[in-house]
């Protein structure tokens, strides 16, 4: 089973890494936003479902939403917002871009998510794909390496750091 963000930038990587995938099966993207998309991605034909796996989309594991700063590169959002802020937003675990998610809110999201429906599967046994974003996957991983959040805001600059010098 596949699960992956609604982005589609997340469900291409998980159709890429399908193609590689030894038993040759072709995801079907399953929708679950609204009863007309639930209906399309119905699968009738027996022969199909054995050719298939099913790639669930989440909006859950998307990426971290940046609101404001949506679009703008760096240097747009210092003289927007002012350099001290653009310097603490992405380094702070706790603090939200205006009317967007701080790093904290989308682990949040991310981590119920897995709990409620990816754990699931893997305490049945299941082998599960997840194709999502850098922030929603680190949350993830976070959760699973059982991580206090002055551990998680390290490694957070840790990989900004990476990114940024």
């Amino acid at each position: 089973m596949i699960f992956t963000s609604v982005l589609i930038r997340a469900q291409m990587t998980a159709m890429l890494a399908m193609t590689q995938h030894r038993q040759k099966k072709v995801p079907i993207i399953l929708h679950n936003e609204s009863d007309q998309a639930k209906s399309w991605s119905q699968i009738y034909i027996e022969d199909t479902q054995k050719q298939s796996i099913p790639a669930i989309t989440a909006w859950q594991l998307n990426e971290r939403m940046y609101g404001e700063l949506q679009g703008l590169n760096k240097q747009e959002t210092a003289n927007r917002f002012g350099k001290e802020k653009v310097h603490q937003w992405p380094r702070s675990y706790e603090i939200p871009p205006p009317n967007g998610e701080s790093l904290e809110m989308c682990a949040e999201r991310a981590v119920a998510y897995f709990k409620e429906h990816i754990e699931p599967q893997l305490s049945a046994g299941k082998n599960v794909m997840i194709a999502a974003h850098g922030n929603s996957l680190r949350s993830i991983i976070m959760y699973l390496d059982a991580l206090t959040s002055q551990e998680k805001l390290a490694r957070f600059r840790e990989k900004l750091d990476e990114m940024f010098n």
